[in-house]
């Protein structure tokens, strides 16, 4: 199999997992219900369409003749995109009903709860990763590292167990931020006994 056919799946992936991991960021800042309810669609959309393209892999490379890279290019992402199908979709689809709640009220303002649970680790943490991860494959799939023994492939790991870590340490930092913002309402509303005015 020639390397513009690798290049195209490993590109198909880049873009799916990247798109995915940017608006899982952004999916906690929707302004309304129906707009956290469609960015929320449309990342399970996403996110089922990487999927199919992981499956597309072995399908392709098996119709084509020749050797291909594009098998181990996926590897390094199939890992983290296999939580993303277990956990985070799950997740995502409790926040797409969630906001559903308010379809007689679309422009409703996006409840608290609701924000800090789009803002969840579970659900940035492993579609980002997948998106860098996908980065990986592209000197794979382009034939610039071969699998197994690279440097370069071990550096890559290391830098992107850094940046792992720090999507990790910032996804949990504004979920307890927003988590916090559920809370305060309830201090601020205490019950208070009636003062008698006679």
């Amino acid at each position: 199999m020639n390397i513009v056919a690798d290049l195209i799946l490993a590109g198909a992936l880049i873009v799916v997992w990247l798109t995915a991991g940017l608006l899982a960021d952004a999916l906690p800042s929707a302004r309304s219900a129906l707009e956290l309810r469609r960015r929320a669609g449309l990342l399970t959309a996403l996110v089922a369409g990487g999927a199919a393209v992981f499956v597309a892999v072995p399908v392709v490379t098996g119709l084509l003749p020749g050797d291909s890279a594009a098998p181990a290019a996926a590897l390094a992402p199939a890992v983290p995109a296999l939580i993303v199908l277990t956990a985070t979709l799950r997740r995502v689809t409790q926040v797409r009903r969630g906001a559903g709640a308010f379809a007689s009220a679309p422009q409703t303002p996006v409840p608290p709860a609701l924000r800090a649970a789009a803002a969840h680790p579970l659900i940035l943490v492993p579609l980002q990763v997948t998106g860098l991860a996908t980065l990986l494959g592209l000197p794979i799939a382009g034939g610039l590292v071969t699998v197994p023994g690279a440097d370069l492939a071990g550096i890559a790991i290391t830098v992107v167990g850094l940046a792992v870590l720090a999507i990790g340490i910032r996804a949990g930092l504004r979920h307890s931020r927003l988590s916090l913002q559920v809370l305060a309402p309830m201090g601020r509303n205490r019950l208070r006994a009636p003062v008698d005015s006679r």
